[in-house]
């Protein structure tokens, strides 16, 4: 994921908002007790998230993969007065270290946290969100996104993550052997070649895909 020199990075953070207190305490966490700490999207992904959520100004919100729940906390910066987040997990061993955060955050009430199959759990959704994010199994983003596409109003907006996937996506040998990597590039070619939506990849972090449903 790192695409840009150490310097030129700290020089982004340096000139990007700061990470809220509670944020910055789930970060310490995060890489001090989580394997795999990098799946967290940090602080300037996380100001990011929050400044799309800010500008689409969503009522609905449905994240697919919550990990610490950092993600789900910048996007609940977005919400004018009332909103409402599903996020979903695979990963029970996660759960109180979320859920303590939530509700340090003052989002308990806001955030439905399901622990479980996304690919079982979203088809019983009510639709109508007006923000996804997706940033979990690579394999199923395909999946993910047919799921949810009819969930979406027009307008509505879907960020997938790791679109990139540290560069692998132009690795034809990585492409050939690694599930998850082909997951990636069959999900990026897919969305190209959607006619309902409109879509930008910005080379933040890992990469991120902006998807607007037409």
């Amino acid at each position: 994921m790192d695409f840009l020199q150490k310097e030129l990075q700290a020089y982004i953070e340096n000139h990007t908002e700061k990470e809220p207190e509670i944020l910055k305490m789930l970060n310490r966490e995060t890489y001090a007790k989580i394997l795999m700490p990098r799946m967290l999207s940090g602080h300037l992904q996380g100001r990011v998230l929050s400044m799309l959520s800010k500008m689409i100004k969503p009522k609905r919100i449905l994240e697919i993969g919550t990990f610490t729940g950092y993600s789900a906390i910048c996007l609940a910066e977005g919400f004018e007065k009332e909103g409402a987040i599903i996020t979903i997990d695979v990963n029970e061993e996660l759960e109180d270290m979320a859920r303590s955060y939530f509700k340090r955050a003052g989002l308990e009430k806001i955030i439905d946290y399901r622990i479980g199959n996304a690919m079982e759990i979203i088809p019983d959704l009510k639709g109508d969100f007006d923000l996804i994010f997706i940033d979990a199994d690579k394999e199923n983003y395909c999946n993910y996104f047919d799921l949810v596409i009819g969930m979406m109003k027009p307008g509505a907006f879907l960020i997938a993550d790791n679109v990139l996937w540290s560069g692998k996506v132009l690795d034809e040998e990585e492409i050939n052997k690694n599930k998850d990597t082909k997951g990636i590039i069959t999900f990026n070619k897919k969305i190209q070649d959607d006619e309902r939506v409109e879509n930008v990849l910005f080379p933040i972090r890992d990469g991120l895909m902006i998807i607007r449903k037409l």
